[in-house]
């Protein structure tokens, strides 16, 4: 059995595990519970009433946090004339094309998120093997192969996140930094659950919202009360 260090087993200590709390004093104890010596992430884990074996019930999309998640967000963009000279006005970090292919065939794989306009699909497909395991892949249904280059760079370097269900129907999302004020995480909490309510599917029965937990990197999980949550 694992043994946990002294730290750990504290901060486990601010957290009556059978207990939900409303969504501010979840907050405020995984703040208090951080113990890294470094400014950990806040991630909220989802547990959804859908069945993702049945393609029509997995769950997807992006959410644009209105305070960012606090991490530097490192965009390639696969563009070549008016949209290349577009991307790299918005901030782009990195833009190109066969050059960029290259690289990355290479095992070059500095960045965080790619974007291609449609033009360049046929390209980036020569390395979907390497970016599709990874969630790198540029997808025309999260808005990520578009020729709205310059907003969708913007939105994510301002915190735009995707999500998607993993095989036990759980969508885990980083919501901020444990540096951040309560409010901020209040509010990316917030709007997370307000995309992820939209995007209930019609087939899926019963309760939709089942569980949400937030914990930091490395401290414990505190179980949040549904009821408490209130759209902005």
């Amino acid at each position: 059995m694992a043994q946990h260090g002294k730290k750990y087993v504290q901060a486990t200590g601010l957290v009556d595990r059978e207990k939900r709390y409303p969504l501010e004093e979840a907050i405020d104890i995984v703040k208090r519970a951080a113990y890294a010596q470094f400014d950990e992430t806040v991630d909220a884990a989802i547990r959804l009433g859908v069945d993702v074996r049945k393609s029509d019930q997995v769950v997807r999309g992006t959410v644009m946090l209105p305070h960012g998640t606090g991490k530097e967000v490192r965009v390639l963009v696969f563009a070549k004339g008016d949209k290349e000279r577009e991307a790299r006005e918005a901030g782009a970090d990195y833009v190109g094309a066969e050059d960029l292919v290259e690289k990355i065939s290479g095992g070059w794989l500095d960045f965080d998120k790619t974007v291609a306009t449609p033009d360049m699909m046929g390209l980036v497909g020569r390395i979907a093997k390497i970016l599709g395991p990874r969630g790198m892949m540029p997808n025309p249904k999260l808005g990520t192969v578009t020729m709205n280059v310059k907003e969708v760079v913007q939105e994510l370097k301002q915190g735009k996140v995707e999500f998607k269900t993993d095989k036990a129907g759980i969508v885990h999302v980083p919501v901020g930094k444990v540096s951040f004020e309560a409010q901020k995480l209040y509010d990316n909490i917030v709007a997370l659950i307000d995309t992820v309510n939209r995007l209930k599917p019609p087939t899926s029965k019963g309760q939709y919202l089942k569980n949400i937990v937030l914990s930091s990197t490395m401290g414990p999980g505190v179980k949040v009360d549904i009821s408490t949550i209130k759209a902005n």
